[in-house]
């Protein structure tokens, strides 16, 4: 069990993940939306925001969708990753 919260952990920091949500967090504020307008926008609670943004919570590839399509990020911006 210790190896898979381990591998798991690193996932979590995969610096390719962190370059993602470093790029929604940046689009958020340059519309100057909130986390609270932001978590509105989504049906959400602003925790949700702040956990995804600061890397104690991940996205799922729908959650992501629904954001970036919300802060006009192209979904092309995942070829830029990495």
């Amino acid at each position: 069990m210790e190896a898979r919260q381990s591998a798991k952990g690193n996932k979590a920091h995969d610096p390719r993940y962190r370059e993602l949500i470093d790029k929604l967090v940046a689009a958020r504020k340059e519309r100057g939306l909130s986390q609270e307008a932001l978590a509105r926008a989504l049906g959400r609670h602003q925790q949700f925001v702040s956990r995804y943004e600061t890397g104690e919570r991940r996205l799922d590839a729908v959650e992501f969708v629904d954001i970036a399509r919300i802060l006009r990020v192209p979904l092309t911006v995942l070829e830029e990753v990495g």
